[in-house]
């Protein structure tokens, strides 16, 4: 199965999910740490502020992950809002720990910055089955300008690239190697297809194009400012895009924070669409809360007004 395939299966909500309490997910996504090395100005992770900035509890992790595979979950995401390569160890150990637990499928998406030779090694030989490459600059000046950071960051990422196959090729892993875009307009991608063809397809299994999401409309400010217009929600991958509502994020994915809290979105940054705390709960326990339910009922009527979601430019 291709990347573009597996995410399409989970973006779309299939008749067994209309419910208030669907079936446990196929796939989780689990934030191993609070921290980025990045400033994206589309990303809602700037707009954090008393969400988590450390890292997950091991323990929790190793709990959480146990109650989702006894739960029928088939694909853990070991990355949600923070990069996971700030914590490398961690990383590592949380792979190993859901490929013997019995997980099929475990992939991370990352922007490259930080993938060594050797944290690439490690993630492969743990056993991760997919890593993606976030690339959504078609220039160093561009990256200083959303990412927020130095431009040094630019070519240490796009060396990734190249470093992570040449890695599978020595060790003999099979690792999945992707990437995904940003789909800009006029000139901006114009460069971005260059850049695309020299520094990224050559190296990837599949590349693929991302509408600019809104994050839950916690950054459209900077999108603003950055002259970018988001696309309502999130409604997947270009070439697949789903309707804003009911949205898939919540009836076909979960979404812990570092901290343990289950969310019902994509780009939860605040905190506002906590639905359980893991701490306390069983992950069936949050998936099925009251809360949560709630929240579902008004995406299946198509109408989320006094909803946390209600603010997410998808609606406004």
């Amino acid at each position: 199965m291709t990347i573009t395939q597996r995410i399409d299966a989970i973006t779309l909500v299939t008749a067994d999910r209309y419910s208030a309490r669907p079936p446990a997910p196929k796939s989780v996504k689990i934030e191993l740490t609070g921290r980025c090395n990045y400033r994206c100005g589309f990303c809602a992770l700037r707009t954090r502020k008393e969400q988590p900035t450390g890292d997950m509890d091991f323990d929790l992790f190793m709990r959480m992950t146990q109650q989702m595979r006894d739960a029928g979950v088939e694909e853990i995401g070991v990355f949600y809002l923070g990069e996971s390569f700030m914590a490398p160890d961690l990383l590592v150990r949380a792979i190993s720990w859901c490929k013997k637990i019995g997980f099929p499928y475990v992939f991370l998406t990352t922007n490259g910055s930080l993938c060594t030779w050797d944290r690439l090694a490690a993630v492969m030989a743990a056993g991760l089955d997919s890593l993606k490459f976030s690339v959504n600059a078609a220039t160093p000046e561009q990256f200083v300008d959303v990412m927020g950071v130095k431009a040094r960051l630019y070519e240490d990422a796009l060396d990734a690239i190249k470093r992570a196959r040449e890695v599978r090729a020595a060790g003999k892993f099979k690792c999945g190697i992707y990437a995904s875009s940003i789909k800009y307009d006029g000139a901006q991608q114009v460069a971005m297809e260059a850049l695309l063809s020299e520094r990224v397809r050559p190296y990837v299994d599949e590349h693929y194009w991302l509408p600019l999401y809104s994050m839950g409309s916690l950054a459209t400010q900077r999108e603003a400012e950055l002259g970018y217009k988001p696309t309502a929600g999130n409604q997947g991958r270009l070439g697949a895009l789903r309707e804003p509502l009911p949205c898939w994020s919540a009836f076909t994915e979960g979404h812990v924070t570092a901290d343990g809290y289950l969310s019902a979105c994509c780009f939860d940054a605040d905190g506002r669409w906590r639905m359980g705390d893991l701490n306390q709960q069983t992950f069936m326990e949050a998936w099925h809360s009251l809360e949560f339910a709630a929240l579902r009922e008004a995406h299946l009527r198509k109408d989320v007004s006094g909803t946390p979601c209600e603010e997410c430019v998808a609606y406004s």
